[in-house]
């Protein structure tokens, strides 16, 4: 058993997530934003990856919620690189950090899960956030994560916002980023909906697992 996984994103016309530099542009349109609040409500928790952490410094709260009814915090750090003062780390809501089984870094948080030896064990991971009582996973970035989670056939539905403009780069971020690699005819999607939102057009896929 896991928890359901969302992943959401906003690229740029030519898929990429942010500049070379790995500095945030603004993607999503206003309408986009609204969405994306409101669909927060909807789920236990929120993951990212550390990258998004050291980029963007994110508190992946709702603002109108305490720590008690904000979504879960969750984390994935292989090597402990997040920063003891990194807003995810806060007391606006609860948060768990997953590194690898050779990390001994601590933080102030309130679980934190070591699994595997090279890479993280999603396996394991995951079936440790469910015996917490988490259902469902909104992630929102960045692409190694969200790569290693395809990679896994861990994803349930994919929604990702085109915006209207171009950012360029060869080594700028994607949505599925990463280590190289390619399964045999991609991974298949199956497109559910598409929806015009301000200048961009928000795509929502179902993945096909062979």
């Amino acid at each position: 058993m896991r928890p359901f996984i969302h992943v959401n994103c906003a690229m740029s016309a030519d898929g990429k997530l942010a500049g070379e530099d790995r500095t945030q542009v603004r993607i999503s349109s206003d309408e986009d934003k609204t969405r994306v609040k409101g669909m927060r409500k909807q789920f236990d928790s929120i993951m990212v990856g550390v990258g998004t952490v050291l980029a963007d410094d994110p508190h992946l709260t709702l603002k109108d919620r305490g720590y008690d009814t904000n979504p879960i915090r969750i984390v994935i750090d292989p090597h402990g690189r997040t920063p003891q003062g990194a807003q995810v780390l806060n007391d606006r809501a609860p948060t768990v950090m997953i590194t690898l089984e050779t990390c001994d870094v601590i933080w102030n948080c309130d679980k934190i899960i070591r699994a595997g030896t090279d890479t993280i064990d999603l396996d394991r991971a995951m079936q440790e956030l469910a015996e917490m009582g988490i259902e469902n996973i909104l992630v929102e970035g960045g692409g190694v994560t969200i790569s290693h989670l395809f990679r896994n056939k861990m994803v349930d539905r994919y929604t990702v916002f085109v915006g209207g403009l171009i950012i360029g780069g060869k080594n700028a971020p994607t949505p599925c980023d990463g280590n190289g690699w390619v399964a045999e005819n991609g991974i298949k999607l199956r497109i559910e909906d598409c929806q015009i939102l301000g200048n961009g057009a928000l795509l929502t896929f179902l993945p096909v697992y062979e």
